[in-house]
Order: C-alpha cells, then sequence, then structure tokens
C-alpha cells in the first residue's frame, strides 16, 4: 500500500470521528446519519456528482456552491453543511465518500450492531431475509445490520460473513474444492 493511501484512510477515520463527536455534542447523530446516507446515495447514484468530486480541476468555489444547493434542497443540518465546507476548504472533498461510510460505521459500532454480509445463489424475499437476520441476532446475541446481495454466480447455496466469522456454503465453493483436491493429485 502506498503512503498516500494510507494517509487517506487514516484522515479518513480522523474526519469521520470528528463528525461524530460533534454530531453527540449536538445531539444530531441520526440526521447526520440519515444525512450522510443521503449525500452517499448521490454519490452513487450520479455519475456527473461523482465526476465533480473526483475532478482536481474543480474549484473549491464552485464545488462550496454545489454542496451548499445540495444542502439547502435536502434541508440538511448547519453542522452536516459547514462541516461538508470545512472539507472542501481543506480539499478533503476528494475522501467525501470513505468520510462518511466510516462515519455510518461508527454510528452502528456505538449502537451496538454487528455487520454482516449475505450472499445467495436465488433472490430471497424481504421476509426470508428478515428471518435469517433475526436468527442471526439470536445467534450473536447482538443487533445485526445485514447488507444482502443476490450472486449469481454461486450457482447455489449461501456465503455468510459475521464479524470475522465466515460460512461458505455455495455449491461455487465446494466445486472449487475439489478442483484444488484434484490438482494435488
Amino acid at each position: 500500500m502506498s503512503k498516500n493511501t494510507e494517509f487517506s484512510i487514516t484522515s479518513a477515520e480522523r474526519y469521520s470521528l470528528a463528525l461524530f463527536e460533534l454530531s453527540e455534542e449536538n445531539n444530531l447523530i441520526s440526521q447526520i446519519e440519515d444525512q450522510s446516507l443521503s449525500m452517499l446515495n448521490l454519490i452513487n447514484q450520479s455519475n456527473q456528482f461523482c465526476n465533480l468530486i473526483k475532478d482536481p480541476t474543480t474549484s473549491q468555489n464552485d464545488l462550496s456552491k454545489v454542496i451548499n444547493k445540495i444542502a439547502e434542497n435536502n434541508k440538511f443540518e448547519t453542522l452536516f453543511q459547514n462541516f461538508l465546507n470545512f472539507l472542501i476548504q481543506k480539499r478533503r472533498f476528494f475522501f467525501v465518500e470513505r468520510i462518511l461510510k466510516s462515519y455510518i460505521e461508527i454510528c452502528s459500532r456505538k449502537r451496538g450492531e454487528l455487520k454482516a454480509e449475505l450472499k445467495s445463489a436465488k433472490k430471497l424475499s424481504s421476509d426470508e431475509i428478515y428471518k435469517i437476520t433475526d436468527e442471526l441476532t439470536k445467534n450473536f446475541s447482538s443487533k445485526i445490520k445485514l447488507n444482502y446481495k443476490h450472486d449469481e454466480s454461486l450457482i447455489g447455496g449461501l456465503v455468510m460473513k459475521v464479524g470475522s466469522t465466515m460460512v461458505d456454503t455455495s455449491i461455487k465453493n465446494k466445486l472449487q474444492q475439489i478442483e484444488n483436491k484434484m490438482l494435488e493429485a
């Protein structure tokens, strides 16, 4: 890993922790978390906005105008708007996506939630996902924040990761294990 990447990860965590502490002092944790999710959705859904953020030739003034307009249209908290403008001033807005994701993870940890990922070959209904989440909550004695993805490449079965525990019952994994054993023989 290059030093520049390490710096960006470290600085993103520092900025997100600062945002969390400020929002905690002002009793705005859930509002700022919702607004962070809105910003992340905007970044993911709008190529034009994403390109604006990543373009090094965008002036701070232009970026600030765009952010202030977005904040006004979405009725962002003043604290959140000021934080975004602060990132622009410090030339750190390039890392806004990483900072906001880190902020959401901090909020989740403070609520005592465990992060879980579930991939399935078959598309699961919301009822099935709810039942799996409920069962995981009972087994791990903690709230579970489940991220679900449908992945046809698994052929069949599930891949589940909760914290550092991973269970892979996919046919794709079993075929890979058989192939490895055949190569060893």
